[in-house]
């Protein structure tokens, strides 16, 4: 665990002092490959399945290579291989960067450009420029670029965070999910939604605990009571509403004005603050852990 704490660590400091390096988590590779396997561009798809076995395939391998390097050199050479696949799955984009780029527009228009960064999927609907959009975009690209690979790193080295990234890229991608019939879309989507739903989970229990406490259990409550689907269902649309609400009661509680809330860059300073104390207090937990002993 100490060396996984450690990859994570080089990671972080990586991605925050070299942001630029985003370009080098290229996976283009994947949508060529899948385009030039014969049958998949038939009109009926009925060959889409080599996008779900190629991941599966670059899952194992990283496993078997990971278990090969950490028996050589002291280990060594795995500890440098984990770093390079979870710098390679994390983002791609540097969320901290992007969130900078819109709080540090010289003008409107250049801010309304940078907006559209923070979009999870940038497939998705143009980002309007507005408190509550952008929080929930925040924290939805930070799940996807942060925590969901984060956790999924801890539990199972690097083929979890190779195979939660290629999971991702495979449902929501447009570009390589367009590859995909829509019942096939929608049976990866649900195994994207299986791979984030402790990741959010965890983030929304962190973000209770680092911001307004009373006011994210009060949102989370009562947004399952709106939604009968309870507790393990597989929307994730809790997540939003959480960061609205802790966002909103963090501005309210530092600055003492209410009608503070709801300023576009106000709320998103917030949100990146509050992001931060999130992914902070994720290390804390495993550097508590290493120390006490409980993994090894």
């Amino acid at each position: 665990m100490a060396t996984t704490l450690l990859a994570i660590l080089i990671v972080v400091a990586a991605s925050l002092a070299l942001p630029d390096l985003y370009h080098l988590r290229d996976f283009s590779w994947l949508r060529a490959w899948v385009r030039r396997w014969p049958g998949v561009a038939d009109v009926d798809r009925r060959h889409a399945w080599p996008l779900i076995l190629l991941p599966a395939l670059l899952v194992v391998a990283c496993a078997l290579v990971q278990l090969g390097l950490d028996r050589i050199l002291f280990g060594l050479p795995g500890f440098a291989f984990a770093v390079v696949v979870l710098f390679w799955c994390w983002g791609p984009r540097d969320l901290d960067a992007d969130m900078d780029a819109v709080l540090k527009a010289p003008d409107g228009e250049r801010r309304r450009a940078a907006v559209q960064a923070l979009r999870p999927d940038p497939a998705i609907a143009p980002l309007p420029f507005e408190a509550p959009a952008m929080v929930e975009a925040s924290f939805a690209s930070a799940l996807s670029r942060w925590f969901g690979v984060l956790f999924w790193f801890v539990l199972l080295g690097p083929a979890g965070a190779l195979g939660y990234r290629l999971v991702q890229l495979v449902a929501r991608h447009a570009s390589i999910a367009e590859e995909l019939d829509p019942a096939e879309r929608r049976q990866l989507d649900t195994v994207a939604r299986v791979l984030d739903w402790v990741p959010a989970h965890l983030v929304a229990l962190t973000l209770a605990l680092v911001s307004e406490f009373d006011a994210v259990i009060r949102t989370w409550r009562a947004w399952h009571a709106e939604h009968p689907g309870g507790w393990f269902s597989l929307d994730l649309g809790f997540l939003g509403a959480l960061a609205r609400a802790g966002v909103d009661a963090d501005v309210e509680g530092g600055d003492g004005y209410a009608s503070e809330t709801g300023h576009p860059l106000l709320e998103l300073a917030d949100a990146r603050a509050v992001l931060r104390r999130i992914l902070v207090a994720w290390l804390a937990v495993l550097a508590l852990v290493v120390v006490s002993g409980l993994a090894h």
